[in-house]
């Protein structure tokens, strides 16, 4: 069959598996987040934390239940690293050392998972399953978590709560996360993937990691499986890795796990602001960005710019034989536009406009579908600032589900857009100005630009993934990115629940003839064009310099 042919099959099926889910898991996601009853194991999780699950919390002690959760699991993340030479089953891995130890740290906490290490030589048993495995998890249900708070702000009238952190917490790890990672284990077991002591591979594909994991049994240094990360993973070769990713069947699979609760969630959206049309509104602007980046990226790939590729067919440098050039296209453009950053080939292989739109898939803010929960919310951000567009357009106060957007709302939502240019241009500005920083670039000119550029954008967007071709296992660049990944996470989080809190405050605004309907294609375009106006005029200058200039070459 045709290359081109059986990437075009592979991704009809991909988009057909997540139609069909779109509604079943988007309604079970819904009773999840909006259920009273709390099961036995849940009470008994929230008599351990002290937590009183029926009280819900106003926005900023939302808040404070994230950050405080959050900086809590960064110190014991870092503290089991830096002490696992004394724990049971270290198998003699040495403390990991400082920078090191805070990069991971923030790195799995802010669901970056991005890694500068091998793992099999790295981190003992402990860290890997009770630190980075645990983290694969409950980073990814904080974010979920509030993607419900900010969708409660949408629904909820003259209120002052937006739920309650530890039990969106708690029920979007148990109900969510692990029910469906336990089902694909069994099924990527099935398709002949090594599982010996557990299976993380699939926790890390669902929950957007990308987390190595060594096998607990002493006996068997088989990796089970597990989304590699910046190149790593327990075998260098990542998702690429037979023993990881054996055949092209779990290569579709993972792809379907990297994007499939993000995909589902506007229905939970739709669900819980009572119009079920608005969800089909923004996972419509969600296909569309992703089905101009599968594009793109396919096609620059696919011509096989240069004489070899060009003699032989197809570009086949840093691609797995096994998936080919569409697939491995599939799935990059699959794990940039979510905060997964696993890889299955070697994106610094790929040629100047392919790589050019796997970064560019990244400073979309990941929305498309973005990463679990915080796909969600990072849309929403974005439609709120259209209808401020348009209200500016017809000289009308804007609104959008029956809230005005007013000073504080815009400035919450622009602020919230803001943070990620800040942190990509200084950190790349800084890394480019510094011998240090540019030490660690492999390839001179463009190319080189590309890869800083690419990996400060990874981690300011909380992505995981890199170009591989630049060594950022330095103090100076597990420190930086790790500002960048505390940063790009927390700040967004927080202006995101402030801006839920002033939502959910307000009187709904009734319909009258001059509301701009939000759930026509009308809007769905308005959104997918102020979003790609907006990044590239943010970032047009770096991306000059770097992958259009080697494009030009």
């Amino acid at each position: 069959m045709p290359p081109t042919m059986a990437g075009i099959l592979f991704m009809g099926s991909l988009i057909l598996a997540l139609a069909l889910c779109y509604r079943p898991l988007g309604d079970y996601m819904y009773r999840v987040y909006t259920g009273a009853r709390h099961s036995a194991v849940e009470r008994v999780i929230y008599r351990l934390l002290g937590v009183k699950p029926d009280t819900e919390q106003r926005w900023g002690v939302y808040a404070r239940g994230v950050l405080a959760f959050s900086v809590l699991s960064i110190l014991f993340l870092y503290g089991l690293q830096r002490i696992q030479d004394h724990l049971f089953l270290s198998l003699g891995m040495k403390p990991v050392e400082p920078a090191m130890a805070w990069n991971t740290a923030v790195s799995f906490v802010t669901n970056t998972n991005w890694q500068a290490y091998s793992g099999e030589s790295t981190m003992g048993h402990v860290v890997q399953t009770a630190g980075l495995a645990v983290q694969n998890f409950v980073s990814a249900a904080v974010g979920m978590s509030v993607a419900m708070a900010l969708v409660r702000g949408f629904a909820r009238k003259k209120s002052d709560t937006l739920g309650n952190f530890w039990v969106d917490l708690v029920r979007g790890t148990l109900r969510i996360l692990l029910p469906i990672a336990f089902v694909g284990a069994l099924l990527l077991v099935a398709g002949g993937a090594i599982q010996n002591f557990g299976d993380h591979f699939t926790w890390a594909t669902l929950t957007g990691g990308e987390q190595t994991f060594t096998p607990a049994a002493a006996a068997s240094q088989e990796a089970i499986k597990d989304l590699g990360t910046n190149g790593g993973g327990i075998f260098n070769a990542n998702s690429a890795h037979p023993f990881e990713n054996p055949t092209s069947w779990t290569n579709w699979l993972t792809i379907f796990l990297l994007v499939v609760i993000a995909f589902c969630m506007p229905r939970t959206f739709g669900r819980m602001v009572g119009d079920n049309r608005q969800g089909y509104a923004i996972v419509s602007v969600m296909a569309v960005i992703a089905l101009i980046s599968l594009g793109v990226t396919n096609w620059s790939e696919l011509s096989a710019n240069g004489t070899v590729p060009q003699a032989i067919g197809q570009a086949m440098e840093g691609r797995e034989a096994r998936f080919g050039v569409s697939n491995s296209g599939t799935f990059a453009t699959a794990t940039t536009l979510t905060s997964t950053g696993a890889v299955d080939s070697f994106h610094d292989s790929y040629t100047a406009i392919g790589g050019g739109m796997l970064i560019f898939n990244m400073l979309l803010g990941e929305v498309a579908p973005g990463g679990v929960g915080s796909g969600l919310y990072g849309i929403l951000i974005l439609a709120v600032i259209t209808v401020f567009v348009a209200g500016l357009m017809v000289g009308r106060t804007p609104e959008y589900l029956g809230k005005k957007i007013g000073a504080r709302e815009i400035k919450l939502a622009s602020l919230y857009f803001l943070v990620t240019p800040m942190l990509v241009l200084v950190g790349t500005s800084v890394a480019m100005a510094t011998q240090t920083g540019r030490a660690a670039i492999l390839n001179a000119g463009p190319h080189g630009l590309s890869e800083i550029l690419y990996a400060y954008t990874s981690a300011s967007n909380n992505n995981g993934s890199a170009f591989a071709g630049v060594s950022v296992n330095t103090p100076f660049h597990n420190t930086t990115l790790g500002l960048c990944m505390a940063f790009g996470r927390f700040l967004p989080i927080v202006l995101v629940l402030a801006l839920a809190g002033s939502l959910a405050r307000q009187a709904p605004v009734p319909v009258s003839a001059g509301t701009l309907p939000t759930h026509r294609p009308q809007f769905v375009g308005m959104v997918v064009g102020v979003t790609l106006i907006l990044v590239a005029l943010t970032f047009l200058p770096a991306l000059a310099l770097g992958p259009l200039a080697e494009g030009l070459l």
